[in-house]
């Protein structure tokens, strides 16, 4: 009894959500008569079974001292009553229950779907005994048949077997064709791509010059190659380039050209893979120059960063300077940019059209074997000697060096226009029609100008006075005048140039044509030059260059200079000039 009453106390895992105040029963006498009312809800088989619980309860009661009426009287805390109320919420978690799973049905539609799948079994059995019929009717033959076999069922119609068996063979077909095929058309399902964004990493200086020494690494293969080709070419070793020429020139006559390069890449991939393999092997034309390997610093100053930073970007640039150029050359070659040039191509095409037209491919291969052999090893040498000859009949190298860049053109393009500035009034009317305050190099035909107007005329120059190729825009930098006291004197911000006479300095906050705040040092006053840092503290050899002259008490420093090195190099190299220059003319007798 007491087993059957703990499985209807925790039938229901609801049971405590269901006890609140308007539905569950408490354990006084008082408030359970008062429960009576909620009894009539019941369903009957409940009812039944509450009596079977209470007839249990009443055999239960006559057992004796050891049955469940003794454990009640002896054990006071309990009571009927309790025990009743816990039937009844049993018994009310088992009609809520009902109710669930009542709804469940109705919403889930069981019996829809039961009947779906009675129809679908169904169909699978006519299919199924259909292609038993076929199978069967195929391998039975009508003399094989003996009196003791049974006899053949009547035929149905003809108009409906031959339906059945072309349904037959059809489903048959489709299923071997699923089979076999299904797996396969599947891959061509229509899905959407994805589209995955890359996360950018953030400005590294390691990663940086990593990168940059990766990519160095990366071109070492090509680089390495073209340099075997060109010493090839160039018989920097006579013997090797005369076994070459004379291999090159056997396999080309004979038409195994194109089997050799095959053999020689199949020579080149089994070596490396005795080079994976660990064995050393080293085959190079021209001796590699090791290039001394710098240990990587861990601990780099704020000024050591920066500067490598600098040197990376500048090689960066270099070298996409060097991409576009011949990506921009290519494009300026086929958009017939240089028309003289595009022609020539132009008629080179047409003649290998008709050549490969007219001429059979086995002789065509052979010309053209033959005459790469001949340009390779015996007229690029000739070229390579003679700079002259090249320069004149060299057709591709005059082509490339020739053909102009989209820089190139633009500066060709500001020129034509400066020089369409009618002329009149002589030398000084072309100064003033030129654009604003813009100078005119007499031997070139080319204009210099600074950011605020002319160079001559912001600095009160000569004409003749022109920045060096290496400085034609300037060099960024601040002015820091150490005999000054106020702040606007002190520090100037502007750009640095480089005269063959001069050293120009353009405050960035001077008007145009005005030279008040500007700064023009003759490189001749110019006692001493070198390398200075503005703040000793900083480590680093520091961005600034000093400069002394006699008409300033401390030496005027131009700081903060991104290309210091290249800026000192330059004002040096000038100034070493214009003083070797002054001593050959004051130790010249025709002069004294």
């Amino acid at each position: 009894m007491l087993k059957r009453l703990d499985k209807i106390r925790f039938r229901g895992q609801r049971r405590d959500e269901l006890l609140d105040l308007a539905e569950s029963p408490n354990t006084s006498d008082t408030e359970c008569n008062e429960e009576v009312v909620m009894k009539p809800r019941l369903s009957v088989r409940d009812s039944e079974e509450l009596r079977e619980v209470e007839g249990e309860q009443q055999s239960d009661a006559q057992a004796g001292p050891g049955s469940f009426s003794a454990a009640l009287q002896d054990d006071p805390r309990t009571d009927l009553n309790e025990v009743k109320g816990h039937l009844e919420i049993a018994l009310l978690e088992k009609h809520f229950l009902h109710e669930e799973l009542r709804k469940l049905k109705e919403e889930s539609n069981v019996d829809s779907l039961r009947q779906e799948l009675e129809k679908e079994r169904c169909r699978r059995l006519e299919l199924e005994q259909k292609i038993n019929d076929v199978l069967r009717s195929r391998l039975e033959e009508p003399p094989s048949q003996t009196a003791k076999d049974p006899p053949p069922p009547p035929p149905p119609p003809a108009g409906s077997d031959t339906d059945k068996q072309k349904d037959t063979l059809r489903n048959s077909f489709l299923k071997w064709l699923y089979d076999r095929f299904g797996v396969y058309i599947e891959d061509f399902s229509f899905q959407p791509e994805e589209t995955t964004v890359e996360t950018e990493e953030p400005l590294s200086a390691k990663r940086l010059t990593e990168n940059m020494r990766r990519l160095k690494r990366g071109f070492k293969p090509v680089t390495n190659f073209k340099r075997n080709l060109s010493a090839l070419s160039s018989w920097y070793s006579v013997y090797t380039s005369a076994i070459a020429f004379i291999v090159y020139m056997y396999a080309a006559w004979h038409g195994w050209a194109v089997p050799m390069f095959l053999f020689l890449a199949i020579l080149r991939l089994s070596l490396n893979y005795l080079i994976a393999r660990g064995w050393r092997i080293q085959w190079s034309i021209v001796p590699e120059v090791s290039e001394p390997v710098e240990p990587p610093k861990e601990d780099l100053t704020v000024s050591e960063k920066f500067q490598l930073v600098l040197d990376v970007a500048q090689k960066a640039q270099n070298l996409f300077g060097k991409m576009a150029n011949i990506l921009e050359k290519i494009k300026n070659l086929f958009m017939w940019v240089q028309p003289e040039l595009t022609q020539k191509l132009y008629v080179g095409l047409w003649v290998a059209f008709i050549s490969s037209c007219l001429l059979p491919v086995k002789l065509l291969g052979f010309l053209i074997a033959m005459y790469a052999g001949i340009k390779f090893f015996i007229i690029n040498f000739i070229f390579m000697s003679c700079p002259k000859l090249r320069q004149r009949f060299d057709t591709p190298h005059v082509i490339w060096t020739n053909l102009p860049t989209d820089l190139q053109l633009k500066e060709r393009g500001s020129t034509t226009l400066s020089r369409r500035v009618p002329a009149g009034g002589g030398r000084g009317s072309l100064a003033a029609a030129a654009p604003a305050g813009v100078s005119r190099d007499e031997d070139g035909g080319r204009y210099y100008s600074t950011k605020r107007g002319a160079f001559h005329e912001v600095f009160n120059l000569p004409e003749s006075e022109r920045p060096l190729s290496m400085c034609e825009n300037g060099w960024r930098c601040c002015l820091i005048n150490r005999d000054r006291k106020t702040p606007t004197d002190y520090i100037r911000n502007g750009f640095l140039y480089v005269t063959e006479n001069y050293l120009c300095f353009e405050s960035s906050s001077s008007r145009s044509g005005s030279t008040k705040r500007n700064k023009v040092i003759k490189l001749l006053d110019v006692k001493e030059i070198q390398k200075y840092k503005v703040l000793s503290v900083l480590p680093g050899s520091g961005m600034g260059i000093s400069i002394a002259t006699p008409s300033t008490q401390k030496p005027m420093v131009f700081g903060a200079m991104m290309h210091r090195d290249e800026a000192f190099d330059a004002i040096s190299t000038q100034y070493n000039m214009i003083l070797a220059s002054a001593t050959a003319s004051a130790t010249d007798p025709e002069t004294l």
